[in-house]
């Protein structure tokens, strides 16, 4: 291409960039944003993977430490790495940066409930998966078990209304898992999702205790298109204990309340409440055989 044809383009390419930027609801030109990292977040779940689970995910050279030591030494680079992510969602001023550290205080003073409960979860993968040979291998290769570990901290920046970073750390086990769990969802002790890919739990999602989820299940809303959410208003809905949904089943809508003790077959579609100690299952769809060959000889 002709140099100034190129630089044709170029001018007419950028004006038009230019508008858009100016005409866009989304702030997209100007002075660069407070927003924190994606990469920097990414780095901060892998190093609460070697705090948590330090002989699966620590550096050797780290864990000739006493392990006093050696979780102090993570916990201390958490905390300088999480609170100035945390900064970073707030305006710029002395005083914000030292809630950023407060709020970062007290996820490292829960870190102890919070891996209590995935040695739980780890339990309940372990107990209900034939095909787990061992706890070991739950811990390095589950995507399910990943997922839920990654919620286990989110929740916790969520509940104290942190912004933004929950919905990241979540959005990257998505990624990495296909499994989708929002930050806000409640969920309780003994948690097991097997197989995990296409699982959906919703923002306003309530599970009780030893619930355990199969491939392809939604918990949702039914929100029409473009409504917005109404704070304290249950979109999604609630599960009680010992719970089985099964894969492809989908539960929609905040009125949607399952009792305990309740299993919900395969591809079952539900907007209304269940009574504990119910099996809820679709009819057996009907087969048909055509023999290929009967129309050649006819």
């Amino acid at each position: 291409m002709e140099k100034n044809k190129r630089s044709e383009v170029i001018r007419a390419s950028a004006a038009k960039l230019a508008e858009q930027y100016n005409a866009s609801d989304l702030t997209m030109y100007g002075d660069a944003l407070r927003l924190p990292s994606r990469q920097a977040i990414i780095e901060i779940i892998r190093a609460f993977q070697r705090l948590l689970f330090p002989v699966y995910y620590g550096e050797k050279h780290l864990l000739k430490l006493p392990p006093e030591q050696y979780g102090a030494l993570l916990l201390e680079r958490i905390f300088d790495d999480l609170s100035a992510q945390i900064a970073l969602t707030m305006e710029e001023s002395r005083q914000n940066k030292e809630r950023a550290g407060e709020i970062t205080a007290e996820l490292l003073e829960k870190l102890p409930d919070i891996q209590r409960m995935l040695q739980k979860d780890l339990e309940a993968f372990f107990d209900g998966d034939p095909a787990a040979h061992n706890r070991e291998e739950v811990v390095l290769s589950y995507p399910g078990f990943f997922a839920i570990f990654i919620y286990r901290i989110a929740h916790e920046l969520y509940v104290m209304k942190v912004p933004m970073i929950p919905r990241i750390m979540t959005e990257f086990a998505h990624s990495q898992t296909g499994i989708d769990i929002n930050p806000g969802a409640t969920i309780g002790e003994y948690f097991f999702i097997d197989h995990g890919t296409g699982i959906v739990v919703g923002e306003t999602t309530i599970i009780g205790d030893n619930v355990k989820m199969y491939q392809g299940a939604t918990l949702g809303a039914l929100s029409p298109a473009g409504m917005r959410s109404v704070p304290g208003e249950r979109r999604h809905p609630k599960v009680g204990n010992n719970v089985t949904i099964y894969a492809g089943s989908t539960l929609l809508g905040g009125a949607t309340e399952i009792g305990d003790n309740v299993v919900i077959g395969g591809n079952a579609f539900l907007t209304s409440s269940v009574e504990p100690d119910t099996t809820v299952s679709i009819k057996k769809p009907e087969m048909s055989f055509r023999d290929k060959n009967r129309k050649k000889e006819g």
